[in-house]
């Protein structure tokens, strides 16, 4: 059997960040976890490590360019689809072009060739802003990720009859914007009612135990003031920890949209962007991050804490693509206010430096456990 190793990886925000984002949410991970291991090899422990700890720096998790996340980490996990080497971004540049661009083949043979071996990965640890408040409200720097909420992104299309928007009467126009917008509320109100139903039933605190649906992006064509448009085209973004809700809610939505475009005569067109099931943290990593974090605490910040708070994530996170490939664990870092994706994002220095003490505490306990 190869030789066990430890992966241990986190993104670095140059490489993976959303329009008008922050410089913490990718960062964060890499620069805590070079802190973490440039101590445990200046402690003289490094050498002693019985795995090789690799630090990586993914790209596009976000998926902006090419609407589809996880690129990098899913293409480790060997999870990565070739059809997605045709997709093209905004400029008509494709995946295949790109990696060109980056002086890599871009092929399905070599996608193939960057799968790492499962028998060869030991475990997942990432370290992350935690883009939310409630780390904050507890006033405790450090929280430990139990559950990533899963995923799914639509893209739809509705088609109407482009025309002139002084010439043809109210009742004899296929119209797609009014339908968008009403297709648009109802998902409002639909994840509005549902998503309160479902945390009332939820013992957690924290917000992201409901379900939640995001409108985030929308367009027209042509898009001109005195023209009824003839294409509209919007986003929907659903997430839940629950798989069967999160699901159900999607299928709500395709259903309304298809009754909506009957009802005005609009031909339509949905497609499922990206799907992604909620991950369960490994419980044995998310036992020693808890004990980890609290010593992280306690010797950087020279603070105690009674308790390390388990939360689920909202928030995509590249340790969803590596949960098929290994074990993950993630620890969270407070953030100013929850915000992120935002150039107001921010996280307190002292924090930063109590995940890396965090980390260490992690590694140096792992040495501990062979000495015992």
């Amino acid at each position: 059997m190869p030789r066990s190793k430890f992966r241990y990886s986190c993104r670095f925000f140059v490489q993976d960040t959303v329009i008008g984002a922050g410089k913490y949410d990718g960062a964060l991970g890499i620069v805590t976890a070079i802190a973490a291991v440039k101590s445990l090899n200046k402690k003289g422990k490094l050498f002693r490590f019985p795995r090789p700890i690799e630090i990586i720096a993914f790209s596009d998790e976000e998926g902006i360019r090419f609407q589809s996340t996880f690129l990098g980490s899913a293409a480790i996990a060997g999870t990565l689809s070739t059809q997605l080497l045709s997709v093209r971004d905004k400029s008509g540049t494709t995946l295949r072009d790109s990696l060109h661009q980056a002086s890599l083949k871009g092929s399905e043979e070599s996608l193939l060739h960057l799968k790492y071996d499962k028998f060869a990965v030991w475990g997942y640890i990432e370290v992350h802003i935690e883009q939310g408040p409630v780390l904050e409200f507890k006033k405790i720097p450090l929280g430990v990720v139990e559950a990533i909420a899963g995923q799914t992104r639509l893209k739809v299309t509705l088609q109407g009859l482009q025309g002139h928007a002084g010439t043809v009467p109210m009742l004899m126009r296929k119209d797609p914007m009014p339908a968008a917008a009403k297709a648009i509320l109802h998902i409002e109100e639909l994840c509005t009612k549902r998503g309160d139903d479902n945390e009332k039933a939820s013992s957690h605190i924290d917000s992201t135990a409901q379900l939640v649906c995001t409108v985030g992006e929308i367009s027209s064509w042509p898009g001109a003031s005195n023209v009824i448009p003839g294409q509209v085209v919007f986003t929907v973004d659903i997430r839940s920890r629950d798989d069967y809700l999160r699901e159900e809610t999607v299928l709500k939505i395709e259903s309304n949209i298809h009754n909506v475009a009957r009802a005005r005569a609009l031909s339509y067109n949905i497609e499922r962007k990206h799907e992604a099931k909620a991950v369960k943290c490994d419980s044995e990593l998310t036992h020693r991050l808890k004990a980890a974090a609290k010593s992280g605490i306690s010797k950087f910040l020279d603070s105690e804490v009674s308790d390390i708070p388990l939360l689920t994530s909202g928030a995509g996170h590249d340790a969803m693509a590596m949960a098929r490939l290994t074990k993950v664990g993630m620890i969270f870092v407070r953030c100013t206010g929850g915000i992120s994706h935002s150039p107001a994002e921010h996280v307190l220095e002292d924090d930063i430096g109590a995940a890396s003490s965090a980390l260490l505490s992690f590694l140096e306990h792992e040495l501990d456990l062979l000495d015992s």
